[in-house]
């Protein structure tokens, strides 16, 4: 009776140290995967921590063409400013062609002188005076006048068109003039000449002379 009762304690105590075992066994696995998970877990921290900064560096480098961009339309809009803008010769063009047409035309300026000098013309002669001084100083010199201030316009006109055509010679180079101011400068040139060789023309009586008195 009593060695059967040893027995099943034997028994009972050997049970109870292998469920001991199988629960320490699997306490250590679980302990094994967990931290084996930590360190993977810190192993992927680490790589994401090393990564980040190269991450945050390509915003930078993708920030730079565009704040070089940005200078370079800076630059580019300061150099148009400082550079000329043609209005000047623009405008010397359209005087060019102004003063042409008034050479052709007339101007009030011709026409005063014109009157003075017929009227001077009058007060140096008189009643007793013959037809060819009555002629030359009423009309003659009046018309001379006349053609004086149409030569003095035209010849301005021409200078000034000429003035305004060689200027991008003498500006920044590689700059085109516009062809609109070309235009209108060589159309005041064309007048001037056209103007001035009128009035040599009329000044010296090749051109609509006196008529002959005798």
């Amino acid at each position: 009776m009593g060695t059967k009762t040893v027995d099943e304690t034997g028994v009972k105590t050997d049970e109870r140290k292998t469920d001991e075992r199988k629960t320490d066994e699997a306490t250590e696995a679980a302990a094994s995967t967990e931290a084996a998970e930590a360190t993977e877990a810190s192993e992927a921290a680490e790589e994401a921590g090393t990564d980040a900064p190269d991450d945050a560096d390509t915003p930078d480098d993708t920030d730079t063409p565009e704040d070089a961009d940005v200078t370079g339309k800076t630059d580019g809009t300061d150099g148009t400013e400082a550079g000329p803008t043609g209005v000047g010769q623009g405008a010397g063009a359209v005087v060019s062609a102004g003063l042409g047409i008034v050479s052709l035309t007339g101007s009030w300026v011709g026409t005063v002188a014109s009157a003075r000098e017929s009227l001077m013309g009058q007060l140096q002669t008189s009643s007793s005076s013959d037809v060819g001084t009555l002629i030359e100083k009423g009309y003659g010199n009046a018309w001379q006048a006349t053609a004086v201030w149409g030569g003095i316009f035209a010849l301005v006109a021409l200078i000034v068109g000429v003035v305004v055509l060689a200027r991008p010679a003498f500006g920044a180079p590689g700059r085109p003039q516009a062809p609109w101011i070309k235009s209108v400068a060589w159309a005041g040139v064309a007048l001037g000449v056209i103007g001035l060789l009128l009035a040599v023309l009329k000044y010296t009586d090749v051109l609509l002379g006196l008529p002959a008195t005798g």
